[in-house]
């Protein structure tokens, strides 16, 4: 690198400035994805800088082969013009000393980000790509996960075994930092492996194959009595809250066991559960034909136990719990057992 003696105090400013272009340049990487993203409709929850790099999180995948193609290329697109354009500065002559050291070592990096994330595994951009050429393929988006995840645990391992021998002193190739780069590889991978398996298994099930079969539902006429006897029997999962049913089947609310004791027993008989029924909060109420990969989410994003599923109509389905859909995916052998 060139050396600039008698710049002082200018080399911390200098150097300070290189680390935000370089932010600024994986930022505007991120903004390709993201602006591909949402012409098709996408929204994008957030854009993260790491230590490798930079995510941008969609709320939902692309619809198509081709709309996931143009997601991925936006990215490293954006890096190549980055390059093209600053080494174009640095050629004119406009800049000249550290400006020009920093500009033109900065197209430079913009290329490098382009090169790596095209690498044909996943998370990496390549790796969609691959994704979306073999969804295109086979028609099977899962297939494109599955082939690009392989190929990114691969390039993983192998960055993770160049990385250790350079530690080791047995090679001159690699780093530290590439072995960090390479288990970081091999972890995303893997998760998205596993993630698309669990989507498969789950695929064109919805929310209401996985309700309880003896779900924890009361009728609003019934009794506080009743509601005691009901517990006894059905409550094997120890819930401490039930959902109430009215008239039409619809659910009015949740009424809590707790009910039961701020009531003398000889009362339970002439008090009617409805009296005591709670309202439900929307976010803790699916539709029965939501997808149960999206009711997964819900669960992940909310952090509850367990979500109500109700028709179109709102009449009352049943409960369904975290533990149900990981009973169904036990039957069909994606998990194995603790």
């Amino acid at each position: 690198m060139a050396q600039f003696p008698g710049l002082g105090g200018w080399a911390i400013a200098l150097g300070l400035i290189s680390g935000l272009l370089l932010f600024a340049s994986v930022l505007l990487h991120e903004l390709g994805h993201s602006f591909v993203a949402q012409r098709q409709g996408i929204r994008v929850k957030s854009i993260t800088l790491l230590l490798f790099g930079g995510l941008a999180s969609l709320e939902e995948e692309a619809k198509t082969p081709g709309g996931a193609f143009w997601i991925a290329v936006a990215g490293p697109l954006v890096s190549l013009v980055l390059f093209a354009l600053l080494s174009l500065v640095v050629g004119s002559g406009v800049l000249t000393g550290p400006l020009a050291t920093i500009v033109g070592l900065l197209a430079y990096i913009n290329l490098a980000l382009a090169t790596f994330n095209m690498l044909p595994g996943l998370p990496l951009d390549g790796g969609n790509v691959l994704k979306a050429i073999v969804w295109k393929v086979t028609g099977n988006r899962h297939s494109g996960i599955r082939w690009a995840s392989r190929v990114g645990q691969v390039i993983g391992w192998s960055a993770i075994a160049i990385g250790g021998l350079s530690v080791l002193g047995l090679s001159n190739i690699g780093s530290f930092w590439t072995l960090l780069i390479g288990w970081f590889l091999l972890q995303n991978a893997g998760r998205s492996a596993q993630f698309a398996n669990v989507e498969e298994a789950l695929s064109g099930l919805t929310a209401a194959d996985a309700v309880l079969d003896n779900s924890p539902v009361i009728h609003g006429d019934a009794t506080l009595r009743q509601l005691a006897d009901t517990a006894i029997m059905v409550n094997s999962s120890g819930w401490r809250r039930f959902l109430v049913s009215g008239s039409e089947g619809e659910l009015l609310g949740t009424v809590h066991l707790d009910v039961l004791k701020e009531m003398p027993s000889e009362q339970w008989s002439s008090q009617r559960v409805r009296d005591w029924v709670q309202p439900m909060a929307k976010d803790a109420i699916v539709p029965s034909d939501q997808p149960l990969i999206e009711v997964i989410g819900r669960f992940q994003k909310q952090g509850a136990a367990a979500l109500a599923v109700t028709q179109a109509n709102g009449t009352l389905v049943g409960l369904l719990e975290q533990a149900e859909i990981i009973s169904l995916l036990r039957d069909k052998g994606q998990m194995r057992l603790a």
